[in-house]
């Protein structure tokens, strides 16, 4: 009964304000943050395609456990994908919270912000349009790596993205989390006013300048990285070469000197 008194009067039983909206904007937050920095992480061990094969392939048995387990353990990433769409699922639950709840008040929202022209506004829109799209196609992705967590590397990832036709769910994809990345940790920058410094004002401006910037890298950087995988796959699929066939350079090399001392011992 209580939770039914603060959520209709906003206030306790007792009459005091309650303070569940301010802890609930704090987890969002939190969970916002996180998010936003785990996906640029995310992006520069996807991008590791871009220097090799072998190296993508070393970063992918790294995330495994290589270190601890022969070979690494696919089931290793397969609970950091459900941890990340467990924090995934609750960030976006709260930020449902902010969003209008029926057409009439989407349209009252959007008369306000078109009154006033207010550059913030717009990118809430964004965001909410990005982050609304993320739920579905986030929660794809997400479970295609936990499901899977044993095809990832340079030739099963490149497959999925060419044959399966996965490479355009990764294009939306890569917009929406990039825009709403982005435009979120420059919104909690402002809101929990962490660089305001002596000049808001001109801070807000350097912060804005700053989102973008990192936009456009990151919109670069996924695009080049996909293109990547989209050629491997592709050559791999009209040379009929098996998604499980890669071997690292290093294998290959050990490999052949065996091969050399058994010929020669012979």
């Amino acid at each position: 009964m209580s939770d039914l008194v603060e959520g209709y009067l906003g206030k306790t039983e007792e009459g005091k304000k309650s303070r569940l909206p301010a802890k609930l904007d704090f987890i969002q937050s939190f969970t916002g943050g996180f998010l936003a920095l785990f996906m640029w992480a995310h992006m520069m061990l996807v991008a590791s395609i871009l220097v090799s094969n072998d190296f993508m392939y070393q970063v992918t048995k790294l995330l495994e456990g290589s270190f601890i387990f022969e070979d690494g353990n696919p089931l290793l990433v397969s609970i950091a994908a459900l941890v990340i769409f467990i924090i995934f699922i609750v960030h976006a639950a709260l930020g449902m919270r902010k969003l209008p709840g029926n057409f009439k008040q989407y349209q009252v929202i959007k008369a306000h912000a078109k009154s006033m022209g207010h550059d913030d506004t717009k990118l809430w829109f964004i965001q909410a349009y990005t982050g609304f799209a993320m739920f579905f196609l986030g929660s794809v992705h997400l479970y295609i790596i936990m499901t899977h967590p044993d095809q990832i590397g340079p030739y099963e990832s490149s497959a999925r993205v060419w044959e399966e036709y996965m490479w355009p769910l990764y294009i939306l994809l890569l917009l929406a989390v990039e825009f709403h990345g982005t435009i979120g940790l420059y919104r909690l920058c402002v809101k929990w006013g962490w660089f305001d410094g002596a000049n808001p004002r001109a801070t807000r401006k350097a912060l804005k300048k700053l989102k973008w910037a990192l936009t456009v890298f990151f919109l670069v950087l996924g695009f080049a990285s996909l293109a990547a995988y989209m050629k491997i796959g592709y050559e791999n699929s009209k040379n009929n070469i098996p998604r499980d066939s890669f071997k690292p350079s290093a294998h290959i090399i050990n490999y052949n000197l065996k091969a050399k001392s058994i010929g020669g011992l012979a």
